[in-house]
């Protein structure tokens, strides 16, 4: 091995640097593919025993690995959940029975992977920051004697460095338009790719309830077991829970989920269709359903704000950054403004950043009539739109709106919280990273007190 190399590989000392050291190790953030990853899985001879259950979708899919890892968990197993992206540490992409992973471990995860990476030759393998996680949860997984395993793709899903592991079942929660660059610009091309996901005689759940015709396809050409919402599995709202349904028949009554929102019930659905189709392997009673319902949580999904220092009791937090998750945003206004709203003049206030490589205008269309006052903020990233631009983007729908610029998220909700009446309500959105931003203004207030 070149010693050059060698020290290099070794240099990473703490977390930080880690991170640091895997994203500058291939060129590109993203790069679709699984030939790389499959390489370093025979290297690091990652056969897992344990079952996976990946999950796929536009949106929907941290609720219903937060559900999955929570239900698993109470029913006594030992249970891994690898997520992303994160929103204030990196830890929290990696979860053992709910507790994230420390630092060391993840540190000796890193370690083993990257001296993986060159083989006795010198050949190296040039892994993008996403396949290194990938590997290094999977890595650390398998040290860990765990039962099941839920796994959530980051991207698409058939060349989703995650794909490269076998599931046991798979999820697509929803398909919509969303990272259009690498997934094709419709429903169809989109769905075909998260079809990716399924394989032959293996549950196939699928949580959209009008699926693109090319998912439905791929899942009968390759002979999946294929279950959709609405037809092979269902749900129904009933007084205090709802009900899971199979073909019409009630299966189970539960408590409605913690997590925020009616769409919720759709994403608890599939995840027992997923535990159901599991039973044989993975027995699951319905009080550890029902425990896991009232005790799962997830930042950053419709999360309704305890009060801080800065900020009212009315502060709602949500990654929405696509209008598929958008129009969800909206509906859960419109469902809860007798809660969150206490008098007829209150009003709606948007601390608002996103993505420019997003569908800004589409987001904004979702929410115009929940909006008061915008709240626009640049994101400092490369990819980030700056809050100028999105301000056009606002006054292009909403040409009177009432709009205040900020440089970043954290300044603009600073302020918003100055600005903002006792009765009116502020709302968070637009990306992972202005929830993230928000977040650590909120840390860091909690820590003064």
């Amino acid at each position: 091995m070149n010693l050059a190399l060698q020290d290099k590989h070794s240099s990473p000392k703490d977390l930080s640097s880690w991170l640091s050291y895997i994203e500058s190790l291939h060129p590109k953030s993203i790069v679709m593919g699984l030939d790389r990853i499959k390489q370093m899985i025979a290297r690091l001879n990652l056969s897992p025993r344990f079952s996976i259950i990946t999950v796929a979708g536009t949106n929907g899919k941290g609720s219903s690995c937060a559900m999955l890892e929570q239900i698993y968990k109470q029913a006594g197993y030992q249970v891994g959940c690898y997520t992303s992206p994160h929103l204030l540490r990196y830890n929290e992409r990696v979860r053992v029975n709910a507790v994230e992973v420390s630092d060391r471990e993840l540190c000796t995860a890193f370690a083993a992977v990257d001296a993986a990476r060159i083989d006795k030759g010198g050949v190296e393998i040039s892994l993008t920051y996403f396949e290194m996680a990938t590997l290094a949860a999977m890595w650390h997984f398998m040290q860990a004697n765990l039962d099941v395993v839920i796994m959530e793709i980051g991207l698409g899903g058939r060349l989703d460095a995650v794909n490269a592991f076998e599931p046991n079942c798979a999820i697509v929660t929803s398909v919509d338009l969303d990272h259009q660059d690498y997934l094709g610009d419709t429903r169809e091309s989109i769905g075909f790719e998260k079809a990716g996901v399924y394989r032959k005689a293996v549950p196939a759940i699928c949580g959209d309830a009008k699926p693109p015709a090319s998912l439905i396809k791929h899942a009968e050409e390759i002979l999946a077991n294929f279950k959709k919402i609405h037809h092979d599995f269902d749900y129904a709202l009933v007084e205090n829970g709802w009900q899971y349904l199979q073909q019409g028949k009630i299966v189970y009554t539960l408590p409605k989920p913690a997590l925020e929102g009616a769409y919720q019930l759709a994403n608890a659905a599939c995840v027992i269709a997923a535990v159901e189709s599991l039973q044989s392997k993975l027995p699951v009673p319905c009080t550890a359903m029902a425990s896991a319902m009232q005790r799962v949580t997830l930042a950053g999904r419709f999360q309704v704000l305890a009060k801080t220092k800065l900020n009212t009791p009315r502060v709602i937090l949500d990654v929405a950054h696509n209008p598929h998750a958008a129009q969800a945003l909206a509906d859960n206004l419109k469902a809860s403004k007798a809660q969150y709203t206490q008098t007829n003049t209150a009003k709606t206030f948007a601390v608002f950043a996103m993505l420019a490589d997003k569908d800004m205008q589409g987001v904004v269309n979702a929410l115009k009539s929940e909006v008061d006052v915008w709240y626009v903020a640049s994101i400092n990233h490369l990819r980030g739109a700056q809050a100028a631009d999105l301000a056009k983007v606002v006054l292009s729908v909403l040409p009177l709106a009432k709009i205040k610029q900020f440089d970043n998220a954290s300044n603009a909700y600073q302020q918003a919280c100055i600005d903002i009446g006792e009765n009116d309500k502020m709302i968070v959105f637009g990306s992972f990273f202005t929830v993230a931003s928000v977040l650590q203004v909120i840390s860091a207030v909690d820590i003064s007190e």
